[in-house]
């Protein structure tokens, strides 16, 4: 008697090279049709992001455990370079990704703008120290803010300030596609840490702007405090031998 499920059946994953020789035909027809594509290029097979900031993102992204089942699959993906395009605006994602069909699968990603008490927490701290200044100017994060962005409660996006869609047929709650496309977001960031504002609705410039007016006040508003480090007449005359 013939059965709805057939539970014998077994679907298989197409290979590496499989995957990278249909994901380069597929970027050779998108170039013959005048498409600009961005491809995600990880730093190598066995790491993704090489900067503390795209680390982080990936680190991140593996303690959704929502999303746990499909990241495996998504890493395999990204490394075989199967998201030959990916694009971040405001607020969201827009990807493209080879699968096992000829035509790419089209993903988008949306994140939720930070909350703006999120924002003033970032631009105090970042303000706390002129060095975190100058390496935001230079594009770089400073060091002294991974807890704030990776930590408890940290600045990256938590599972419900994200949403997702793919044009592919799965009906899982996170396809290999969209995790492939969250990793190449770090991909992203390592390329260009300002993406972050970019994907949470922040301006970077007025960002640094405030933060930098933030930092003049505090200097300005501590111009007449007196601290033990100012020299008085009296030992300046005795340690030059001045009158």
């Amino acid at each position: 008697m013939s059965r709805y499920w057939e539970t014998d059946k077994q679907y298989s994953q197409p290979t590496v090279d499989e995957l990278r020789r249909k994901a380069k035909a597929s970027s050779s027809s998108a170039e013959k049709k005048k498409l600009k594509y961005e491809p995600i290029e990880p730093f190598s097979r066995q790491k993704i992001c090489t900067s503390w900031w795209g680390q982080a993102w990936c680190a991140n992204l593996e303690r959704y455990a929502d999303y746990e089942s499909r990241l495996g699959r998504g890493k395999r993906y990204v490394k075989a370079g199967t998201v030959i395009d990916l694009k971040i605006k405001k607020g969201k994602v827009e990807a493209r990704v080879q699968g096992t069909r000829k035509t790419p699968y089209k993903v988008e990603i949306r994140i939720s703008p930070l909350s703006e008490k999120k924002c003033s927490a970032i631009i105090e701290k970042c303000s706390r120290r002129i060095e975190n200044m100058e390496a935001l100017i230079r594009g770089e994060f400073p060091d002294e803010l991974r807890e704030l962005f990776a930590g408890k409660d940290g600045l990256f996006p938590s599972p419900r300030e994200i949403s997702f869609n793919c044009s592919c047929p799965d009906w899982a709650l996170m396809c290999k596609h969209v995790a492939a496309v969250m990793y190449g977001i770090g991909v992203r960031l390592d390329e260009n840490p300002f993406y972050f504002f970019e994907l949470r609705g922040i301006d970077a410039d007025r960002f640094i702007k405030v933060a930098l007016e933030s930092k003049v006040e505090a200097m300005l508003s501590n111009a007449d405090s007196i601290t033990e480090r100012v020299i008085d007449d009296a030992d300046l005359t005795a340690l030059f031998g001045v009158i």
